[in-house]
C-alpha cells in the first residue's frame, strides 16, 4: 500500500487529522523526569531507556486516535549512537497500520539516492521531508520509491524567515513560486508541502495548490494554538481541501505532558471533527481572516476537475463510448460512488443548478445517474423516479419506477453528454408515460454542438462542468502534456 492510501485508510479509521511528533525532545520531558536531567545525561543508558518507554507509551495511547506519527531525525541523531537505536526501536514499535513520517529536511543533493533507500528500504518510514532549494533533483531520488512520498519544505512560521519567503515583496512572495515549481515535481500522491501553522499564509498556498496533502508543522508556541477554537477554526478553514481533508495536524506537545494524554488527544480530534464538518458545510462559526493581498483568480471547480484526476476518473488511451465512438479518453465517474466526500461535493455542483429550476421529481438515467439523483432526491427534499432501460418481462412490468402523477415536470440528471442519445431516448420514455421534461442536467458536456441539440429537440441544457473547462485546468496545473490537452481539444 502507498503512502497516500496508507494515510487515507489511517484517516478514515481513526476520524482524525492529527499526527504525533514522537521525538526525545528536552523541552517535552516525560512527567517522571527531573528537569535537572536535561541534555546533560544524552549519553546515559538510563534515560535513553526512560524516553523509550515514555514514547512507546504515547503509541499504545494515541494509536486509534491519529492518522500518522512524525520523527524528527536530527532529534534522535542529537542522543548520539544511542538516539539512533532508540529511533529504530520506536519505528518497530509504531503499528504497520499507521503512515510514519521522518521530518529530515534532507537537502544533500549528493547523498540524496543513499539516504532515500535506508529510510525508505531499511527503515521502512513511509514519508520524507526535504528541503527544496537544490530543486526537483533533490526530490527525484525520493520518488524512485513508487509506494512513498516526500513533503517539501515551503513555508515555516519562523519570524525571521520572512526576509526569504516574502521576497521579493508579499504580493509575489517567494514560497509561492515554490509551490507552483514543486506542482511539476511529482503527483500529488507523492509530493506533499510541509507549512507552519500561519492561517494566512496556508489560505494562500492551498489556493495555489488545491490537491496537495499539506503537513502543517508542530508548534508549541501558543500564536495559532490549535486547542484554541479560533486558532483551530482559522487553520481548518485556511488549509481544509474542498474534500475536508488534505491537511495533516500537529498535536500540541503539551497535551503529552498531562497523565490523561488519551482523552487530551480524544477531545481535540473531536473538536477538529466537529469544526472541519461546519467549514465544509460553509457555516464557520467565525469569519477566516486574510491579508490584503493579490491572490490568484478563483475557479470555482478547479479543485474538483483536480480530485476527478487524481482518482483516476479521467483515463487516456482508446476507448470504447456506449455510443460505440472511440475516443483517446475515457472519463469514468463510476468510481465517485465509493468516495463520499467527492460525491458530495458533486451532487452539491448539480443543485446549485436544479435549485434554479422548476420541476416537481428528479429523474435519473440508468445505471450511471441513479446514484447521483438519489443524492440530489435527498438533498432537495423532491420524490425521485428513473425510467428503465429495458422493460422486465416478469413482475409489474414497469417502463418508469417510482411514483409520480400524469403531467408532472420532471428534471432529468445524467452524468456524460456525448452524442445526447441515451438522455433524450431516457427523456422520451418519460414523456411516453404523461411527464413533462423541459431541462436536463449533466455533469460535464462533451462539447460537439450536443447542447444545441437539445434546444433543437425542445429541452433546456445545463452542464456543471464542460470538457473545454476540464482540459484547460488540467494542462494549466501540469497534470497533463501538451499532447495530451491537443487530444481533448480535437475531439470537443
Amino acid at each position: 500500500m502507498n503512502f497516500f492510501d496508507k494515510l487515507i485508510s489511517s484517516i478514515e479509521r481513526n476520524q482524525s487529522l492529527l499526527y504525533v511528533n514522537l521525538d526525545p525532545d528536552p523541552e517535552v520531558y516525560p512527567p517522571n523526569f527531573e528537569n535537572e536531567q536535561g541534555l546533560g545525561l544524552v549519553d546515559d543508558g538510563k534515560l535513553v531507556e526512560e524516553w523509550y518507554r515514555w514514547l512507546k507509551a504515547i503509541v499504545e495511547q494515541t494509536a486509534n486516535l491519529v492518522c500518522a506519527y512524525k520523527l524528527t531525525l536530527n532529534t534522535y541523531l542529537g542522543l548520539g549512537l544511542s538516539g539512533w537505536h532508540l529511533l529504530q526501536q520506536i519505528l518497530d514499535h509504531i503499528p504497520s497500520t499507521i503512515p510514519v513520517i521522518l521530518d529530515a529536511k534532507h537537502a544533500d543533493l549528493n547523498s540524496a539516492s543513499l539516504f532515500a533507500r535506508m529510510i525508505f528500504t531499511e527503515w521502512g518510514v513511509d514519508a520524507c521531508t526535504v528541503s527544496p532549494y537544490t530543486g526537483q533533483d533533490l526530490v527525484t531520488p525520493f520518488l524512485v520509491y513508487p509506494n512513498k512520498a516526500v513533503f517539501v519544505l515551503c513555508a515555516t512560521a519562523n519570524p525571521s524567515a520572512n526576509l526569504l519567503q516574502e521576497y521579493p515583496n508579499p504580493a509575489h512572495p517567494l514560497y509561492l513560486e515554490l509551490v507552483r515549481a514543486t506542482q511539476t515535481w511529482g503527483t500529488p500522491e507523492q509530493v506533499g508541502l510541509e507549512v507552519g501553522v500561519m492561517a494566512d499564509m496556508l489560505a494562500r498556498i492551498r489556493r495555489q495548490a488545491p490537491e496537495r496533502l499539506i503537513l502543517v508543522q508542530g508548534n508549541s508556541a501558543e500564536e495559532n494554538d490549535l486547542t484554541e477554537q479560533d486558532d483551530l477554526i482559522q487553520i481548518l478553514a485556511a488549509g481544509l481541501g474542498a474534500d475536508g481533508a488534505g491537511l495533516l495536524l500537529p498535536l500540541p506537545p503539551r497535551l503529552l505532558q498531562r497523565g490523561t494524554v488519551t482523552e487530551a488527544v480524544r477531545s481535540l480530534r473531536d473538536a477538529i471533527n466537529d469544526e472541519r464538518l461546519r467549514v465544509m458545510q460553509g457555516s464557520p462559526s467565525c469569519d477566516l481572516w486574510l491579508p490584503d493581498v493579490c491572490f490568484l483568480e478563483n475557479e470555482p471547480h478547479r479543485d474538483l476537475i483536480l480530485q476527478l484526476y487524481d482518482i483516476g476518473c479521467i483515463m487516456f488511451g482508446d476507448h470504447v463510448q456506449s455510443s460505440g465512438e472511440v475516443l483517446p479518453y475515457y472519463i469514468d465517474l463510476r468510481r465517485i460512488i465509493s468516495m463520499p466526500q467527492i460525491f458530495h461535493q458533486i451532487v452539491g455542483a448539480y443543485a446549485e443548478i436544479l435549485q434554479n429550476l422548476n420541476f416537481d421529481r428528479i429523474a435519473g438515467i440508468p445505471y450511471g445517474s441513479l446514484p447521483t439523483a438519489t443524492g440530489l432526491s435527498l438533498r432537495l427534499g423532491r420524490p425521485m423516479v428513473f425510467p428503465r432501460k429495458e422493460v422486465k418481462t416478469y413482475g409489474a412490468k414497469r417502463a418508469i419506477e417510482g411514483h409520480f402523477q400524469s403531467g408532472e415536470l420532471v428534471v432529468v440528471v445524467d452524468d456524460i453528454l456525448i452524442t445526447g442519445n441515451s438522455v433524450m431516448k431516457g427523456a422520451a420514455t418519460l414523456q411516453a408515460a404523461g411527464l413533462r421534461v423541459e431541462d436536463i442536467v449533466v455533469f460535464i458536456d462533451h462539447g460537439r454542438q450536443v447542447m444545441e441539440r437539445l434546444t433543437e429537440n425542445g429541452y433546456r441544457g445545463h452542464a456543471v462542468l464542460s470538457l473545454d473547462e476540464i482540459s484547460q485546468t488540467l494542462y494549466q496545473a501540469n497534470h497533463i502534456s501538451s499532447q495530451q490537452f491537443k487530444l481533448f481539444q480535437q475531439h470537443i
